[in-house]
């Protein structure tokens, strides 16, 4: 049985993710920058209708397209949505790899009977892409060579041992030559596949190095060319099966515990972290119970993660007994290798678990921690974010005391540009005994903020004879008096 490949190739691959969500009846484009211009990155049908290139300057297609929509690309979300495509093809074969940034190379031997043959496979994979809203382009031959060269210039399903019948009418740039000697080869009259391959092998290899032969014979299958399939993903979930059913506590935390310690060689091995764990009991009535424990750090560490399922195990209803336990790490993150001493692990060890342990019963994202942000206005010199998606920033740095405690401004009542003798707020009277100031703030002007139209603050630190210490500012371009803190 000879072998047979099938290219299929993804001119609009990027366009097309995009507009699968957010569909577009009008000239679109993905740009990106290179070098100081921003450039087209992948078009739709309707762009590349209106005369317009993948490559070319934004400004020169507004003036061609004055329609024409544009988005920032995302190269990364393209590759990601490529592999996907890869794992999808598999329905065909189990032999899939990767073609460059836009396409996908099957080895098909031995499975389109299957599908009823070649030609009602490749029916069968253009219909379905066009379902999902991708444009496609494929061709089918016995080497990788050939079928990526009707893919991209040509169309069909080559005869089986009749390579260079079927591309032998293309250009010498569907050969995946580099620019260089596929432009040389076209201005010495050399237009064709067939004109390359009547010429003697040894000029061309003087003329233009062996790179242009390799290609050749690959194509026309003189020279083996291997398909590299994607790796599958590594599976991070164990099994235990008892010979016996148990519904101890005890029990099933020992079992608990042989599954982490697999589990953990398997994440250190890759160099990974769990960051949510799901452990699944069977019991022998057929039903289950699951145990879900999301971890404020990607953890590999058995010990640790065990006393984390304490509480969800003594909740369990075993029923008449647990026959079988399955531990899966849901979600994994990459854990780099590092050298701390033991002191710093047990303080980081500490804090990670009690914010597990409080996560799990309110939800990690309400466990949250302040951390500084690059602003002098008081209101955005820190950001709230959960604790477990973030870490500390370490010491604050600021030229100037600030409260314990900011909130939005309240008025109270004060005349002049000094902080008033006596003040009432919240309901609470107050006699100053001392002012330090003032700290004059100005909004910042690039940013729209209605809280600042009153222009610059003159903020004053007072402290009043009742023991409380406030934080207040005055507007001088719209007189008035404010207090936004209060110190410990």
């Amino acid at each position: 049985m000879s072998r047979r490949v099938v290219s299929l190739w993804f001119p609009r691959l990027a366009s097309d993710r995009f507009l699968r969500s957010r569909p577009i009846d009008a000239p679109f484009a993905l740009t990106h920058r290179q070098g100081n211009t921003e450039r087209l990155y992948c078009l739709n049908a309707a762009a590349s209708q209106q005369g317009l290139h993948t490559g070319m300057g934004y400004s020169d297609a507004r003036a061609f397209c004055l329609d024409l929509q544009t988005h920032p690309a995302d190269p990364a979300g393209d590759q990601a949505f490529l592999q996907v495509l890869a794992r999808w093809a598999k329905r065909y074969c189990p032999w899939v790899g990767l073609e460059g940034a836009d396409g996908l190379v099957l080895d098909i031997t031995g499975s389109a009977h299957l599908f009823g043959g070649e030609a009602p496979l490749l029916h069968d994979i253009h219909q379905r892409l066009a379902r999902a809203g991708l444009f496609v382009r494929s061709g089918v031959a016995d080497t990788r060579g050939a079928a990526w060269a009707l893919a991209h210039y040509g169309k069909g399903i080559a005869a089986r041992a009749q390579q260079l019948d079927a591309i032998g009418q293309l250009p010498v740039a569907a050969l995946r030559l580099d620019q260089k000697p596929s432009i040389a080869l076209q201005r010495l009259g050399v237009r064709s596949i067939a004109d390359l391959h009547a010429l003697p092998r040894a000029t061309i290899t003087r003329r233009f190095g062996p790179e242009v032969l390799l290609r050749l014979d690959q194509a026309l299958g003189t020279q083996a060319e291997t398909i590299s399939p994607l790796p599958d993903p590594p599976a991070y979930q164990v099994r235990l099966s008892l010979p016996d059913p148990i519904g101890l506590q005890a029990d099933v935390m020992a079992g608990t515990a042989r599954l982490l310690d697999q589990l953990c060689d398997k994440l250190t091995a890759q160099e990974m972290g769990a960051r949510v764990l799901q452990l699944c009991l069977r019991r022998v009535d057929k039903g289950t119970q699951e145990i879900d424990i999301r971890l404020a750090r990607a953890m590999r560490d058995p010990q640790r993660i065990l006393t984390l399922f304490e509480r969800g195990i003594g909740d369990i209803d075993a029923g008449f007994g647990i026959d079988q336990m399955r531990l899966v790490a849901t979600l994994v993150e990459p854990v780099a290798v590092e050298q701390v001493t033991h002191s710093q692990v047990e303080a980081g060890d500490k804090l990670d678990d009690l914010i597990t342990r409080i996560g799990n019963r309110i939800g990690l994202d309400n466990v949250q921690r302040f951390l500084p942000a690059d602003s002098h206005i008081p209101e955005r010199s820190f950001i709230v974010a959960p604790a477990a998606y973030s870490t500390p920033a370490g010491r604050w740095v600021s030229l100037r005391e600030r409260p314990i405690q900011i909130f939005p401004p309240e008025p109270i009542t004060g005349a002049g540009a000094t902080p008033p003798a006596s003040l009432r707020w919240r309901r609470m009277s107050f006699r100053v005994e001392r002012a330090t100031g003032p700290e004059r703030i100005a909004p910042e002007w690039w940013l729209s903020d209605e809280n600042w139209r009153s222009g610059v603050r003159d903020y004053w630190k007072v402290e009043t004879k009742q023991g409380r210490r406030l934080w207040l500012f005055y507007t001088p371009q719209n007189p008035a008096w404010f207090v936004q803190g209060q110190f410990a």
